[in-house]
């Protein structure tokens, strides 16, 4: 899976589990407009993943505009974060309106800048008229085989693949799609943290969607063969999701060329509403020079 640094059985740092997720993205408060996102500790690949810090960058901006939700955020990763050391989250309000506000986010690690986006917050208001896209006729999770591939596992988060679309195989052909169902063994404690939940996981698939329709090419050769990784993320929230109850995350790559990855997706309650859309622009290339593929990814954004 791209995006997944999450070591396996043998890591030497904490479990992945749900508990940790929320840990890692529910970042506390260190003074005006300052919060810190905790370590995770060692990790056999040493890398943040984008969508972690997305979801912190969502909570860190819900609570310094709290009386306003998030309605989107947009980041771009610029820089690789290491797990072995905690990440300093600057929230700095531009815009704090009756009805919208605007914050800009920024995520470094020992002083150097790793992310930065914008997040448009609002205070809600009824509805004045309702249309959504339709959720895909896919199998249901029931029907979906689970996604257990080694370091993508997190204990508490249930993943299943329609159609066995995701695989190591690189002979294995398809369209530029994927189609997860998802879902945590709880919910989380506060509206932000479901949130910071659903973007987590919005990065896994565009990288792996990108080389489906090109025999020779898979996910498995991520970080070693091939040099991939996510560069920007940009989510908006609908309907209040819970991330205990399943979630369609429909990936769609729109177009891969000249070391690049685009797609579009949307996130889907097993009931047909929309939950979220997104969008999510990747890095599908070679490296740069020769040498080995920690040397050459050290060397590339994320």
């Amino acid at each position: 899976m791209d995006d997944t640094p999450h070591a396996g059985p043998d890591s030497p740092g904490p479990p992945w589990n749900q508990a940790e997720l929320i840990r890692l993205m529910d970042v506390r408060p260190e003074g005006a407009g300052h919060y810190l996102a905790p370590a995770h500790g060692p990790s056999i690949r040493n890398v943040v993943e984008a969508g972690q810090m997305l979801g912190g960058a969502v909570v860190a901006a819900a609570k310094e505009v709290a009386h306003q939700r998030v309605v989107s955020a947009s980041m771009i990763f610029s820089r690789v974060a290491a797990h072995d050391a905690p990440l300093d989250v600057d929230v700095d309000v531009l815009r704090a309106g009756r009805t919208f506000g605007t914050a800009q986010v920024r995520v470094r690690q020992h002083d150097a800048l790793c992310c930065a986006g914008i997040v448009l917050l609002d205070a809600g208001a009824p509805d004045l008229v309702r249309s959504a896209a339709s959720m895909p006729h896919v199998d249901p999770p029931e029907r979906a085989s689970a996604l257990d591939t080694p370091g993508s596992v997190v204990d508490g988060r249930d993943m299943r693949v329609v159609g066995d679309a995701y695989t190591p195989d690189p002979g294995h052909i398809g369209p530029p799609e994927l189609f997860v169902w998802t879902r945590y063994r709880d919910a989380p404690a506060s509206g932000p943290l479901h949130q910071a939940l659903l973007s987590q996981s919005i990065g896994h698939w565009t990288v792996a969607a990108a080389l489906r329709p090109h025999a020779g090419f898979g996910q498995a050769m991520a970080h070693s063969a091939i040099s991939t990784g996510i560069t920007m993320a940009t989510i908006t929230f609908h309907d209040e999701a819970d991330v205990s109850q399943w979630l369609l995350y429909s990936t769609r790559v729109v177009y891969t060329g000249r070391g690049h990855a685009q797609s579009e997706g949307q996130v889907h309650a097993a009931d047909g509403r929309l939950m979220a859309s997104y969008t999510v622009h990747a890095m599908v290339r070679g490296f740069r020079r020769s040498g080995t593929a920690a040397r050459a990814h050290s060397d590339t954004v994320l």
